[in-house]
Formats: C-alpha cells, structure tokens, sequence
C-alpha cells in the first residue's frame, strides 16, 4: 500500500485547558484580598441592621427588648395600609423621587453632551469645577442658602422679581405648600447635576473617534454627530443607570426635606423617611417604624428586578 503524502500530523502542543475556579481565584488573590474590608463594611452595616426587621412581627417596649418583646405577626402591616397617613406620605415620596428621577437623568445626560462638545479646555473644566462643587457640600449648607435666596424678606429671588416689576410684594415660597416639590426638585438638581455627568463623560471619552471623523467627512452637523453617535454611545450605561436609580424611588432622600420643609409646608415635605422616624422617636412605636423602613425596601427590590427583565426583553443594558 502506498504511503499517504501529506497525511495530518497531530499537533506538537495542546491547547491550554480552561482554567478551573480555584485557579481563577488563585490569580486573582491579590484583589480578592483587596476587597475583604469593604465586604466585611457591608456586611456589618448594610446586612447586619437586617435583624432588627424582627421588630416589624412585634409590639417593640423599650424595656423588653427584641427578644422578650410580644409577637404580633402581620398586625403592623395591616395597621401601615389601613391608615390613610401612609398613602399621603406615599404619594409625597413618589412625586418627589419622580421628579428628581426625570430631572437628575435628562439634566445629567445634556449636560455631558453639551461639555462634550466644547472645545476649550479651561472653559470646559471651569464648568465642570462649578458643577461639580455642590455635590460636597452638607445639605445643611445647601438648605439654607435655598432658604436664604427665597427668604421674603432679604432674598434674592423676591428683590429680582419686584425689581422687574413681575410681583408687587414679597412671595413667601418655603410656606407654599404647592411649590415645595419643585423647590426641592431644583435644590437636588442643582446638588447633584455635575456630579451625575461624570460617568456620561467617561462613555463619551471612550467612544472610537472613527466614527465622528466618518461623520465630518459624511457632511454631518455637531447636531447630527450628536443624535446619532453620542446619543446611541451613552445609552446602555444610561439605562444601567436608570435601573440603579428606580431602586431609590421609593424614597425621595431624607436630608432635604427635613431641612427645607417646617409646618406649613409638612403636607407635602413629609416623605416615608419622616414618617418613619415620627413614630418612631415621636410616638415611640418603633415597630411601625420597623415596618415602614421594610416595605421601602422589599419594593425597592421588586423595582429593581422588574425593570431589570424589561430592560433585558429590550435588549437594552442590564445588571444580570
């Protein structure tokens, strides 16, 4: 039998195996070690509180403690949804966190696309240090210089609009209760606005300059390039974000509206945070407070999950 030319030869070397678990994880010790503290942070102060959600299933007192505490199974929650208060609170932190949701994203986004487009750096940066500052400072700070500029007395605001001739005497705005929404609104967007743009920049930063210089030689606009390059650029991650923030709408924060609403106003300001501490240091119902805290996060959690699958539906950015 003749021989066979050019039969195979089999290969000198094999392919590399894949690599098992425990070796990925042997390469990767450095890092691994690195994270050890911030797990152990978490652990300790965002799953270690968690216990304490044994006191929504009680009567709390003081002086028994979790432990010794009577159970009252369900009672508390049926308490929470029978009582018209919690519906009111409810549609005060939904309102605000909307508003602040819609504001703080659109805002975020046309801001990274506007600085995006500037061409001096100095000017660029100098606005971006100006937006930037307010994210640093205490609410504390930011609640009183909104109060001041609106103060009717010696504010800013109520001494512009009377110099126009467009009011005749000073507007009380931190005692309208119809406004406090929007008034919290800009105060949040003002706070966070430049902060929030960091991470659109980034995606920007990072999109293939291919496409822009394509773009120049197509006969593009800036306006052009920008709907149909950076636009599409940024989406994914703005829909990441978008999922992280649906999870904090079920509370609007805290720190602003304790600072910046009083009585007049408490129809409005008060939010499931402030409910929540009002039973609970105020009346001393701690257990109702327990339960309050528990609901935000269960739905929270359904939010996150909810618009997680949509988004994966749409083939849009997710978390898993």
């Amino acid at each position: 039998m003749d021989k066979v030319i050019g039969s195979f030869e089999p290969p000198i070397q094999r392919l590399a195996s894949k690599p098992t678990f425990a070796k990925k994880l042997w390469t990767q010790r450095n890092l691994l070690i690195m994270t050890v503290p911030f797990i152990i942070w978490v652990f300790i102060f965002a799953y270690g509180p968690l216990w304490g959600w044994i006191m929504a299933f009680q009567k709390y007192r003081l002086g028994f403690g979790i432990w010794k505490s009577p159970w009252v199974g369900l009672e508390n929650f049926k308490t929470l949804f029978q009582d018209t208060d919690f519906y009111h609170v409810l549609r005060n932190t939904l309102a605000m966190s909307v508003m602040n949701l819609f504001a703080g994203f659109i805002g975020a986004i046309v801001l990274a696309l506007l600085l995006n487009e500037v061409s001096g750096k100095l000017f660029k940066k100098t606005i971006q240090t100006i937006t930037y500052v307010p994210h640093f400072v205490s609410w504390v700070v930011v609640a009183n210089i909104i109060i001041t500029f609106l103060s009717p007395d010696s504010g800013l605001v109520n001494k512009f609009l009377m110099k126009l001739g467009i009011i005749h005497e000073p507007i009380y705005f931190m005692a309208n209760e119809k406004i406090f929404w929007y008034i919290q609104t800009a105060a949040s967007l003002w706070k966070e606005l430049g902060w929030s743009t960091i991470i659109y920049l980034a995606v920007l930063a990072s999109l293939n300059p291919e496409h822009y210089e394509a773009a120049d030689v197509d006969g593009a606009s800036r306006y052009q390039k920008m709907w149909y390059i950076s636009i599409p650029g940024i989406m994914p991650t703005a829909i990441l974000l978008l999922i992280l923030s649906l999870g904090w709408i079920i509370q609007s924060g805290f720190e602003a509206q304790l600072l910046l609403g009083n009585s007049m106003v408490i129809g409005r300001s008060e939010v499931l945070d402030l409910y929540a501490l009002r039973y609970s240091t105020e009346i001393g119902d701690f257990s109702y407070g327990v339960t309050v805290s528990m609901f935000k996060s269960v739905v929270a959690i359904l939010l996150v999950l909810s618009v997680n699958l949509i988004a994966k539906k749409a083939g849009q950015g997710r978390l898993f």
